[in-house]
Parts: C-alpha cells; sequence; structure tokens
C-alpha cells in the first residue's frame, strides 16, 4: 500500500501506479456519465451552459481506457476559480490548471492504492466551440476512423503503458486530422 499522498507523487510514480489500459467498449460508461454530470449540475448549477460525455468511452465499439471523460463547459459570467473551488471541495482533485487559465482538468477515482472503480477525468472549460466534440462525433459516425484509432491505441500502449504524456501526445496528429475532416464535413456536435 502507497502512503504517499498523490499530490506528493513524482509523474514516474503516477505512472507506475496508474498504467494505460485499454479495454473493449462498456455500455456501462453512458450510465456512469449521467450519474456523474447530475452530481456535477447538482454542485455547479447555472454556471453551467454545457456538459458532454466526451472521448473513446463515449464510441460505441471503439477501445478506450475505462475512464469516462467529461467535457463541462462555464458560462462566460462563471468564475473559473469558484468552479474550481467548487469541484475540489467535492472530492475532484486538479490535474492540470495554469495560473490565468480558463481551463483546467481534473480527476475523480484515482486514488493512493491504482484506481477506484469508477474514474473520470473532467475537462472545465469556458463556453466554446471545443475540438474534442468534434472529434467524438466524427468518431461515432465512421467506422473506418474508430478502427484505425483502435489499432494505433493499440501500438502506442506497447510504447508508452507508463507514459502517459507520450501516450496522448503520439495521438496528436490522428486527432487533428479527424478534427480537420469533422470540420469539413460539418459534422454536428451533439450532445
Amino acid at each position: 500500500m502507497n502512503e504517499k499522498p498523490l499530490s506528493e507523487m513524482t509523474l514516474e510514480e503516477l505512472w507506475q501506479l496508474f498504467p494505460i489500459q485499454l479495454v473493449e467498449h462498456d455500455p456501462t460508461w453512458a450510465e456512469w456519465y449521467a450519474e456523474e454530470s447530475e452530481k456535477l449540475v447538482s454542485i455547479l448549477g447555472s454556471r453551467i451552459s454545457r456538459i458532454d460525455h466526451i472521448g473513446s468511452t463515449y464510441v460505441d465499439g471503439l477501445l478506450a481506457k475505462p475512464i469516462v471523460d467529461i467535457l463541462l463547459q462555464i458560462s462566460p459570467v462563471a468564475s473559473i476559480d469558484d468552479t474550481k473551488a467548487a469541484l475540489v471541495s467535492n472530492g475532484w482533485l486538479v490535474m492540470a490548471a495554469d495560473p490565468g487559465s480558463s481551463e483546467i482538468d481534473l480527476n475523480k477515482g484515482y486514488t493512493q492504492q491504482g484506481f477506484a472503480e469508477k474514474v473520470f477525468h473532467l475537462h472545465v472549460r469556458m463556453e466554446g466551440d471545443w475540438d474534442e466534440l468534434h472529434f467524438r462525433d466524427y468518431l461515432t459516425s465512421h467506422l473506418e476512423a474508430r478502427i484505425e484509432y483502435a489499432e494505433l491505441k493499440r501500438h502506442l500502449l506497447v510504447l508508452y503503458e507508463h507514459n502517459r504524456d507520450a501516450y496522448t501526445s503520439a495521438k496528436t496528429d490522428f486527432v487533428r486530422a479527424c478534427v480537420a475532416k469533422a470540420r469539413r464535413e460539418s459534422v454536428r456536435c451533439s450532445s
């Protein structure tokens, strides 16, 4: 059992404790999202302008890390600092928040013993047009892209199982290409 608080661990220690795992699509992820989005609405109320299930766990039939990604867009009049404080006081851990930035990434379900049963990444952004929605909807509507993305993820898992940043970075070109195609096709960002 690890006694060191997560906030005091190095990236290397965190990557060992939380390796990248890929699993087949699980329909219960939609239920996890629904439950967690209700909790977020009760915590943040009118600060929220839009909330979406994003990432591979949204896309039926796509290989995914068993972590539900949520994009939370807050109203232009909402305070990003107050939003962050409300989330932290309700069990969310800040993963990334640059001072002065209007973007915060948080997680829930990371413990000193490893992953909890349910794990979430929350991407808090000011209201806007976000590439994550275009990417999600492009994958949903293009089988060939889902297959190619799953193969890329399998390949990258072998290389970067214990290096989440490198794994994510290595997917960037594929994601950008899909987003560009989605924008050209005007793929609708559904909720």
